[in-house]
């Protein structure tokens, strides 16, 4: 017997098909679309099974809803339904409501969607929301589609109204849930097969937020953010269209096909060109909405903590009766870091003499103070800094000093950076930066964009040689400014991004005001830091001729060698799969590929002059 939701998985692809030319416009209008034909299905279907029913079915006490993106009207080709079937216990017996359940999932299994369902009292919904985040979450946007739409309204009501009496408590464990899913899938910006859905800056992120904004912790970002976030629901529409299942990741093999369907391929290029720069263009495109997706999650959750914060009293019940205190509130503690910089309620901010608009030095001294003390920047600080009149030239010595530190901050150096990079002060130091900003490697072997590699490579670089000394100051600065710039010569249609790298690096490096022994150690590394790998890979130590040729490219300097093993090591290291990512190329840093490349410099230290 024929159903209301017979096909209704094809019935949804139908809806998506992209126009003539293969391009996929108006997603919301489609996201529309396919929930509006959810919605009318499904209460069809629930009038064919409670009709088909052997019992009369109560008016009151039973009703079914849509929960997750259906509700929020976010629905993708190929998203499973979240549907929860609420009951009052005196409504139906138990075998009544296996019946009614059985009469509405069975069909929907049938129909080619993914069903993810429940049955719950209102008390049970409320209990699963208490001690379940993520089901919490979920029950903010609830859809009553068929029978008791009172039952429903007044449950979501109820679960709405303790998650706002709850989030304070709760919202530690939110915040900690979105670390969490940091450290496991990264930030969407910087890697070329990202999870658009649990990594930082993906959908999972769009979904917190409005539950902070609910939990009237925080307002809702608006403007850019929202036109972010309807993007990426045309990317992961795309997605699902390239796939043909219920998807969220950007996997290699999917790529041109979105990049096509997104409207991104230049029909005027030839085939092989055109799909490569349509991937490029892809990248970047997630890049910029990850970024404002991330950054509208750093500012709301920063709102809500300092909710939080101002809501607890300064001051101890004591200090009613402390003639000192007048019966005053506490004044706010404020912490200082650096000159202009503070530390207030777990964050580093502007002190109040502060002057971003004179300052060009500003962004440094936060960023290091941030670093330093391993601190988040508020939002609002940063809004502020992109005030600062940041140059690019004739750097003060203090103004390299500091850009040293920061580089030299170690694993906290990718977050501060990150923060930097949202308002583009890098960009500004080292304009050469935005020609590799947001774009993805080539390479199989990079699990990230280009200057997110760069930057990762650069918080792997300490200050010990391998044979446990210390470089001085000088071959430090060169070390990290050479892990800064060696892939800055990645651009289109460069044949040897090492020589081209090495062409930039001193003009980057003399107008910012380094010194000439900085500028030609940092050069050479540049240019050669793909050397040691590949003869470690491809030679034999063994051979004098290559041995020799290795100490001649590090101009027979042991230190210079040193150096670039140290790069070499961070390089390899930055590279290979992560968890959640598929690539070819399994290429990082192991043993078996240490001892190869200490073979090989041993062998060119050994053609050295000694002492």
């Amino acid at each position: 017997m024929a159903s209301a939701v017979d096909g209704l998985g094809a019935r949804f692809m139908e809806l998506s098909r992209p126009d003539d030319d293969g391009v996929y416009r108006d997603g919301a209008g489609k996201r529309a679309a396919r929930t509006a034909l959810a919605i009318s299905a499904i209460g069809q279907l629930w009038d064919e099974a409670t009709g088909a029913l052997p019992f009369a079915l109560p008016e009151r006490g039973v009703g079914l809803a849509a929960v997750g993106s259906l509700a929020r009207g976010q629905m993708g080709p190929c998203s499973d339904v979240d549907l929860v079937l609420i009951y009052e216990p005196r409504a139906l017996n138990d075998s009544q409501l296996n019946a009614l359940a059985d009469a509405l999932w069975y069909p929907l299994w049938d129909s080619g969607l993914d069903l993810d369902h429940s049955v719950r009292t209102r008390q049970q919904c409320e209990g699963v929301t208490d001690h379940d985040l993520p089901a919490a979450v979920g029950w903010l946007d609830v859809k009553p589609i068929a029978g008791d739409a009172e039952l429903i309204t007044s449950t979501a009501g109820s679960i709405l109204e303790r998650w706002r009496k709850a989030a304070r408590k709760r919202l530690p464990e939110l915040l900690e849930s979105a670390q969490s899913r940091l450290d496991g899938f990264g930030r969407m910006a910087y890697l070329n097969q990202p999870d658009i859905k649990e990594s930082r800056g993906g959908l999972r992120d769009t979904v917190i937020i409005s539950a902070l904004a609910a939990s009237w912790l925080a307002d809702r970002p608006h403007g850019n953010y929202d036109d972010a976030v309807e993007r990426l629901l045309d990317v992961r529409d795309c997605i699902h269209l390239a796939a043909a299942k219920d998807t969220n990741l950007m996997l290699t093999r999917y790529q041109p096909n979105v990049a096509q369907t997104l409207g991104l391929a230049d029909p005027t290029l030839p085939e092989g060109e055109r799909a490569a720069r349509s991937i490029d263009d892809l990248q970047m495109l997630l890049a910029r909405i990850g970024r404002q997706i991330a950054f509208s999650w750093e500012f709301t959750s920063s709102r809500a903590k300092h909710a939080l914060t101002h809501e607890r009293p300064r001051f101890a019940f004591f200090q009613l009766l402390d003639p000192r205190s007048g019966g005053k509130r506490e004044a706010p503690k404020f912490r200082a870091l650096a000159p202009g910089v503070v530390e207030h309620e777990g964050e580093v901010s502007l002190a109040a003499g502060a002057k971003p608009a004179e300052q060009t030095d500003l962004p440094l001294r936060v960023a290091v103070a941030a670093a330093q003390a391993r601190l988040p920047i508020n939002p609002t600080t940063l809004r502020n800094l992109e005030r600062c009149p940041v140059h690019d030239h004739d750097w003060s010595a203090e103004d390299r000093e500091l850009l040293i530190r920061l580089l030299g901050s170690g694993t906290v150096l990718p977050r501060v950076w990150e923060e930097l990079d949202f308002i583009n002060i890098p960009g500004r130091w080292i304009p050469e930066w935005l020609g590799v900003r947001n774009r993805p490697s080539a390479s199989a072997a990079h699990r990230y964009t280009i200057d997110q590699h760069m930057i990762y490579v650069v918080s792997q670089l300490g200050r010990v040689a391998p044979d446990g000394t210390q470089y001085d100051d000088m071959r430090y600065a060169a070390l990290l400014l050479a892990g800064l710039l060696h892939d800055i010569g990645k651009r289109p249609g460069v044949p040897d991004h090492a020589i081209e790298g090495a062409r930039h690096v001193p003009v980057i490096l003399r107008r910012l005001g380094f010194g000439e022994d900085i500028v030609r150690i940092a050069t050479l590394l540049v240019r050669e830091h793909l050397t040691l790998s590949e003869f470690a890979t491809g030679k034999d130590p063994a051979d004098p001729a290559v041995a020799e040729d290795l100490a001649e490219r590090v101009d027979y300097d042991p230190l210079t060698l040193d150096m670039l093993f140290d790069l070499t090591r961070a390089d390899g290291s930055s590279l290979g799969a992560t968890a959640n990512e598929a690539i070819t190329k399994k290429y990082g840093w192991s043993r078996w590929r240490e001892r190869l490349v200490r073979a090989m410099a041993d062998a060119a230290r050994a053609r050295m002059p000694r002492g």
